[in-house]
């Protein structure tokens, strides 16, 4: 059974969107070259989680003053199995909603990363590699495809 945080728990951001996450929430995005363009990795939700049924970034609510970073790549390990030195850190962007706000933290695999040899939580379904120029004709995570205006630019 996962630990439970104090910061666990559903929350109203100033634009009354309800979020899970007390302190905020955070993912990570891991990106790569392929051969059609930068290639995300994204996790299908398990239907009974928020937003079930839809593709997104590993991640979840942060720990009390955990960095956005460490929580990424906590819920990445907790959720796909990913290690720490499975990935390089890179940038950040935050979706601030006044109150609540999600941080991406984008990386990079340290080597070929096979979904298949993930070990997927019971929070995931599937995970698989997608091209950036395709996520038009996926069922994403609300928050990423709000996102994504953003979060393209610093992909490529």
């Amino acid at each position: 059974m996962p630990h439970r945080s104090p910061t666990d728990g559903w929350t109203t951001c100033a634009q009354n969107h309800r979020h899970w996450g007390l302190a905020g929430a955070a993912g990570l995005l891991l990106h790569r070259p392929g051969p059609d363009g930068v290639e995300v990795l994204l996790q299908l939700r398990v239907e009974w989680s928020h937003h079930g049924g839809t593709w997104g970034t590993p991640g979840g609510a942060l720990h009390p003053a955990e960095p956005a970073a460490a929580g990424a790549l906590r819920e990445a390990g907790e959720e796909l199995g990913l290690r720490p030195d499975d990935v390089v850190l890179g940038r950040e962007s935050v979706d601030d909603h006044g109150g609540w706000s999600y941080t991406t933290v984008l990386a990079t695999p340290t080597g070929p990363l096979d979904p298949g040899l993930l070990e997927l939580n019971a929070e995931s379904v599937d995970v698989g590699w997608f091209p950036l120029t395709a996520l038009d004709d996926v069922r994403l995570h609300p928050g990423l495809a709000a996102s994504l205006p953003t979060l393209r630019p610093l992909l490529s």
